[in-house]
C-alpha cells in the first residue's frame, strides 16, 4: 500500500494534518519568524508536525509537515515572557523541542477540574487578574445536557438541552516558581457564566488595544464570540458575548470543531487568530486593527498553503475511480466529512498518476455541499456543518453522459444529472432518486427518522454508499445499498414506457450460512456509515464486496447455484489502520492490467493505493 502524492512539488495544496487540527504558531526553529506546530489526534496522521515557515510572509508558503512528536490531547499555546509553553490537561510540555513532546511535567493535581466527563480540555496560563501571577484558565465542552443521539420530536426540535462550553479561572495564590491554585471559578460575562456552544477555546488577550484583556472563545461548531473586558487589568469584569462579524455576517469557519490560537501573527501590533478546522486545515483569521461598534473586527479566514506532498480532499474522503473529463485516464470523484464533492483530475495517466488540486464541483450554478444544518443530523444540531458525502458515478439516465449519485448524512439518496458534455461535465441542481412502492404498501425509511420522505422519494441509512451496477444484466443500472435497515439489497431498476422505475429493495445477498446479509444492525447515530464497492477482486470471473473497516474488508463471493449472491468475510486487504471511524473503497486500473486495484479514501482525508495481489 502507498499514499498518493501530488506528484509535483513545485505546486501548493492547503495546509493541512488529518482529521482536526490543533494549531501552535511558534518559532520552532528559532529563525525568527512563526512556524505552524499543528498536534491531530486521530488515526492514521495521529502526531504533532512542524510546518516549517520558509520566508516570513504573512502567508508563506510552509514546508511539508514533519512528525516531531506523538498526538497531544487537548494542546494549546501560552505566551509568557514571550516564551511558548504548551500545555494539554493538568501538564505542561517542558523542553519540547529538544524531547519531541515526550517531557511532561505535572502542573495541576487533577485533569478534569469540571466535575462532569468533558468532551473539551483546554488549559493555558494568563495573568488573569494583572497581579504579575501566572493564573490557570480552562475552557471545558460539556454535552452532558445534549445526549448525543436521536432526540428530535416529531417537528424537528431538538428536544434534548445544547452544548455548554465553560471557562475557568484558578488564582494563583503562591508564586510563578512555586505556584499554588485556588480553586476553579467559573468566569462570568453580564452576570452569567460564560457558556459558549461547547468547545469555548478561550484566549485572552487585548484586542480591543485598551491595555486589559479581552476574551474571544470559539465553539464545537464554526463561529467566534467576543467578550469585551469592561473592568480593568487588575480587576477584569466582562460584558455580555458579541458574534464576530465580517460585512454583517457571522464570521465563520468553512467546517466545524474549530480551535482558534490567538497571536499576533502578521506583527503589526494586533492580536490575530491562527485557527485549525475539523478536516485538518488551519487559518489567519486577520485583525484588521480597528474596532467596529465596540467590537474587534477581523478579516475572513484565510487558509494557509504548503508545498504540494500528501493528495488530500478534507476527511472522512469517500473516492470513485472514474474518467470524468473523458481524456482517457481515470480521475476521482470524491465526497467528505463537510458535504462537498471534488473533481481531482489524473494529469498524466501515470501509476500512480501525478494530480491536480481538488476542484470543488458545482451544481445548478452553486458549489455542491450538502449540510445537515440544525435537523439534519440524528446526533443533533451539533452536526449542522457535516454533510458526509458519498457517491457513485453512473450514466443514470442512459443519456451517453456520466452523471452522480450521491448519499449523505440525511440518508437522502439524490442525483445530479450531467447537462453538459462526456469532456465538460455540468451538473444540475440535485433531485432525489425516486422509487416507487407497490400500491398500499407504506413506503419504508429508517423507524427512526423523524422526518418523512416526500412521495416517491428514496431514503434509506445515512452516510452509506449508493453502488449503481447493471447487477442482473439486463442492460439497466441497478442500485445496490443498505435499506432502511441496514441489509444490503438490490434495488433493481427497470424501464416503464418513457421513464425508469426503481423498485423496492431485495435481500438477495446472504453470508455462507444463508442468512440475509446485514452490514449494520445499529439504530439511529450507530446506523448506516458503510462504504462499498463492487468489483471482481480476487480474478475469479465473480462480483466481491469490498467494505470500510479500519482498512478495507474483502467478502469474496463465494456464491453457487443453490446459494446465489452469498458472500465470504475474508478480513482485511491490509492491516494497516486507516481510520477510527471509517474508510472508503473504490477500485481503479492505473497500470492497465485489466484487474481492478484498490483506491482507498481514509479518515485523514488522504489517498492510499493498493495494487491487486490476485
Amino acid at each position: 500500500m502507498q499514499q498518493l502524492d501530488y506528484g509535483d512539488s513545485e505546486r501548493t495544496s492547503f495546509v493541512g494534518v488529518g482529521l482536526w487540527a490543533w494549531p501552535m504558531p511558534l518559532d520552532w526553529d528559532r529563525d525568527g519568524d512563526l512556524d505552524l506546530i499543528v498536534s491531530c489526534p486521530d488515526v492514521p496522521f495521529r502526531g504533532t508536525y512542524v510546518f516549517e515557515n520558509p520566508g516570513g510572509e504573512k502567508l508563506p508558503r510552509f514546508r511539508p509537515p514533519v512528525r516531531v512528536g506523538p498526538p497531544l490531547p487537548n494542546a494549546t499555546l501560552s505566551y509568557v515572557e514571550g516564551e511558548p509553553r504548551v500545555l494539554t490537561p493538568g501538564f505542561e510540555s517542558v523542553d519540547f523541542r529538544e524531547t519531541g513532546f515526550t517531557k511532561k511535567e505535572k502542573i495541576y493535581p487533577r485533569t478534569n477540574i469540571h466535575g462532569q466527563r468533558v468532551r473539551a480540555n483546554q488549559w493555558r496560563y494568563v495573568d488573569f487578574d494583572g497581579d504579575r501571577r501566572l493564573d490557570l484558565v480552562v475552557g471545558v465542552g460539556d454535552w452532558t445536557d445534549y445526549g448525543w443521539d436521536n432526540a428530535y420530536d416529531a417537528q424537528g426540535t431538538w428536544t434534548n438541552g445544547p452544548l455548554h462550553g465553560y471557562v475557568y479561572w484558578l488564582r494563583n495564590e503562591g508564586t510563578n516558581d512555586q505556584p499554588e491554585y485556588a480553586d476553579p471559578v467559573r468566569v462570568e460575562a453580564a452576570g452569567q457564566p460564560v457558556d459558549v456552544y461547547g468547545m469555548p477555546s478561550p484566549n485572552f488577550a487585548d484586542f480591543d488595544g485598551d491595555g486589559d484583556l479581552d476574551l474571544i472563545c470559539g465553539e464545537f461548531l464554526d463561529s467566534f464570540q467576543y467578550f469585551e473586558n469592561i473592568g480593568s487589568a487588575t480587576a477584569p469584569r466582562y460584558r455580555a458575548p458579541e458574534r464576530l462579524q465580517h460585512n454583517g455576517q457571522p464570521l465563520v469557519m468553512n467546517l466545524q470543531m474549530i480551535v482558534p490560537s490567538a497571536i499576533d501573527w502578521d506583527d503589526d501590533g494586533d492580536v490575530d487568530l491562527i485557527c485549525g478546522d475539523e478536516d485538518g486545515r488551519v487559518a489567519l483569521i486577520e485583525h484588521r486593527g480597528v474596532v467596529e461598534e465596540g467590537v474587534p473586527a477581523f478579516l475572513p479566514p484565510q487558509y494557509f498553503r504548503q508545498q504540494a506532498e500528501h493528495l488530500k480532499f478534507g476527511a472522512l474522503v469517500t473516492p470513485v475511480g472514474f474518467d470524468w473529463d473523458a481524456d482517457g485516464d481515470e480521475d476521482l470523484i470524491a465526497g467528505n466529512s463537510a458535504g462537498h464533492i471534488a473533481f481531482i483530475e489524473n494529469l498524466d495517466g501515470g501509476d500512480p498518476p501525478r494530480w491536480a488540486e481538488p476542484q470543488l464541483l458545482q451544481a445548478g450554478g452553486e458549489t455542491l455541499r450538502v449540510q445537515a444544518g440544525p435537523h439534519g443530523s440524528i446526533q443533533g444540531p451539533a452536526e449542522a456543518k457535516w454533510g458526509y458525502t458519498t457517491l457513485d458515478v453512473a450514466d443514470w439516465d442512459h443519456d451517453g453522459l456520466p452523471d452522480l449519485i450521491v448519499n449523505s448524512i440525511w440518508g437522502k439518496v439524490q442525483w445530479d444529472r450531467n447537462v453538459g458534455t462526456a469532456s465538460d461535465p455540468q451538473l444540475a441542481a440535485a433531485q432525489p432518486v425516486r422509487i416507487e412502492w407497490p400500491a398500499g404498501t407504506t413506503p419504508r425509511y429508517p423507524a427512526w427518522n423523524w422526518w418523512k420522505p416526500a412521495p416517491g422519494e428514496f431514503v434509506t441509512q445515512w452516510r452509506t454508499t449508493p453502488v449503481v451496477i447493471d447487477l442482473d444484466e439486463d442492460g439497466d443500472l441497478d442500485l445496490v445499498m443498505l435499506d432502511h435497515e441496514g441489509y444490503l439489497a438490490f434495488f433493481e431498476r427497470q424501464a416503464d414506457g418513457d421513464r425508469w422505475v426503481l423498485r423496492p429493495g431485495q435481500r438477495i445477498f446472504q453470508d455462507p450460512d444463508g442468512n440475509p446479509l446485514r452490514l449494520n444492525d445499529g439504530v439511529a447515530g450507530r446506523s448506516g456509515r458503510r462504504k462499498l464497492c463492487l468489483a471482481d477482486w480476487d480474478g475469479d470471473g465473480r462480483v466481491d464486496l469490498l467494505v470500510n473497516s479500519k482498512s478495507i474488508d474483502w467478502f469474496r463471493n463465494v456464491s453457487s447455484d443453490d446459494q446465489p449472491w452469498t458472500f465470504a468475510p475474508q478480513g482485511a486487504v491490509d492491516p494497516a489502520i486507516l481510520a477510527g471511524h471509517t474508510t472508503s473503497p473504490t477500485v481503479v486500473d492505473w497500470n492497465e492490467d485489466g484487474q481492478p486495484d484498490l483506491v482507498i479514501g481514509a479518515e485523514d482525508g488522504h489517498f492510499y493505493y493498493l495494487r491487486n495481489p490476485h
